[in-house]
């Protein structure tokens, strides 16, 4: 709930206590983050280009003028500096226009409309910054604006942190490589961008695999459908009988049990004595370690 405006009935000094308020409200989200514990950039601003950069850009579309929610605004195509992820200002250089936007808004005149682009349900502002900004601190929920939306190959996610445009950059990569279908990709989510590479490299193998036991060639969809369906939920399932996937990310227990099968055994098959030799090691953090540096060490 937006905290209601300091109203004096002049205009121009409730203008300015605007702006130091929402000075202040930054101020002391800042503190209960770092309370919190919060990673460093909650807060941030996201960099429109930084984000497409990272998702990938199909395409663009005009929708026109529309009223969308101020709340969706958490980007900017070149004011990264001077407001964070709130649109609260980050320094006291926006003052002097901040303040002339919101006397003008306390004396009831209209505003244009802000330009955005648009990334699924996420905004990001060309321009209208200040007034993004002042219309928050006013307690506004909604504001008008030009909206072009940006068609990307992977969407952001609602709550997406500049730290994690690296990982989207590697998703993006992963379904040039295996291009899955919507309904798969929601199940296709490791912790680790690394993990995107190693799992786009066993998706070929595995094609590879499949092709020559079918005795037929699949393109890079049919190939994806077919690991998919066939390969990592049938196996998703059986780690989660197992017991292998308690307390795991889905895609990380795959990935990791895919891994540590062949490295073990040195098979593609999959029977009891592999999940029993799959439990005792992934149960036990000492071996991964030493496993992982030795193997690192014939790979270099």
């Amino acid at each position: 709930m937006r905290e209601v405006p300091h109203d004096t009935g002049f205009p121009k000094s409730d203008a300015q206590f605007d702006f130091s308020r929402a000075r202040r409200s930054r101020a002391l989200s800042r503190l209960a983050n770092r309370l919190r514990g919060e990673p460093g950039d909650v807060m941030a601003i996201l960099p429109f280009e930084g984000v497409v950069e990272a998702l990938g850009r199909r395409g663009e579309r005009n929708h026109g003028l529309q009223t969308i929610e101020i709340d969706s605004i958490v980007g900017t195509v070149d004011r990264s500096r001077e407001f964070d992820r709130s649109f609260r200002p980050t320094s006291g250089r926006v003052r002097t226009r901040w303040e002339r936007i919101a006397e003008a808004q306390r004396r009831g005149r209209p505003m244009p409309p802000i330009h955005v682009y648009r990334i699924d349900d996420l905004h990001f502002v060309k321009d209208g910054h200040h007034r993004v900004s002042v219309a928050r601190a006013m307690g506004h929920d909604k504001i008008d604006a030009y909206v072009a939306e940006v068609i990307t190959e992977v969407g952001p996610d609602q709550g997406i942190r500049v730290a994690d445009l690296p990982l989207k950059t590697h998703e993006r990569l992963f379904y040039e490589r295996v291009p899955l279908a919507a309904e798969a990709r929601r199940r296709i989510a490791p912790s680790n961008r690394s993990a995107y590479a190693c799992l786009a490299e066993g998706v070929e193998a595995w094609g590879f695999r499949a092709m020559q036991a079918r005795g037929e060639l699949m393109t890079r969809e049919e190939t994806a459908e077919a690991w998919y369906r066939e390969e990592y939920v049938p196996v998703v399932e059986m780690l989660r009988e197992a017991g292998l996937a308690d307390g795991r990310n889905q895609t990380d227990a795959y990935a990791a049990t895919v891994s540590l099968r062949y490295l073990l055994l040195r098979t593609h098959e999959w029977d009891d004595e592999i999940l029993e030799r799959l439990r005792i090691e992934m149960d036990n953090p000492s071996w991964e370690s030493t496993e992982i540096r030795r193997l690192k060490k014939g790979l270099g």
